[in-house]
């Protein structure tokens, strides 16, 4: 049984949310700020929250980039759309969905997670505490778990500035979300340069 475009585009979506609001849950509640586990030398549960966009990159206010968030994810669910009725490649619709998929993930963080969760900070935060969350509607944290020193070590010392401080590779934290976000870019880059291009022209046509 052959299974439509829209199948595998709704399968991609509620998978990623899925596994990154389930993951998100569990390192809230069962680990306080900061705290960490070592799975391996190049892998650890690192819990951290950040105010910012992927990888805790900060660029502007919180509620404008909550808002920004949900609307940049409107325009994005609406192009999915597009692609599904104008049959595109399947990988390409995919794609797109772990993308959107990515963005709505750390959207609920942003819109919810400061109303539902108090605060991590030297403590085990709990979910609907009686006294409220740490903070109001679209002011959450989104919150990160993955950590990856692949490589551990320091900077030659004849580096300018840099040379003798430590240097880890790779060193960001981040989530499901982002991982979602990142692979479906690398791909499209990668390997759908030309059908991005020819798929950004239906968004205008359909318009």
């Amino acid at each position: 049984m052959k299974f439509p475009k829209v199948f595998w585009a709704s399968l991609v979506v509620v998978l990623v949310i899925l596994a990154d609001q389930i993951l998100k849950i569990w390192i809230k509640t069962n680990f306080m700020l900061y705290e960490n586990i070592k799975i391996a030398d190049w892998f650890y549960l690192y819990f951290i929250e950040n105010n910012g966009m992927g990888y805790g990159i900060e660029l502007m206010d919180k509620t404008f980039l909550s808002i920004f968030r949900i609307i940049a994810s409107t325009g994005l669910l609406y192009y999915l759309y597009l692609l599904i009725r104008r049959d595109y490649p399947l990988p390409y619709i995919v794609c797109i969905s772990l993308i959107f998929a990515g963005a709505v993930g750390n959207i609920i963080d942003s819109i919810f997670y400061g109303v539902v969760f108090d605060s991590s900070y030297g403590q085990l935060a709990s979910f609907m505490p009686a006294g409220g969350g740490y903070s109001t509607w679209l002011q959450g944290k989104v919150v990160d778990m993955f950590y990856f020193p692949l490589i551990r070590t320091s900077w030659p010392s004849w580096v300018p500035s840099w040379g003798g401080d430590e240097f880890i590779f790779f060193s960001p934290i981040f989530n499901v979300a982002d991982a979602a976000i990142s692979v479906g870019i690398a791909v499209l880059l990668l390997f759908y340069r030309n059908t991005l291009s020819k798929g950004m022209e239906i968004t205008s046509i359909e318009s």
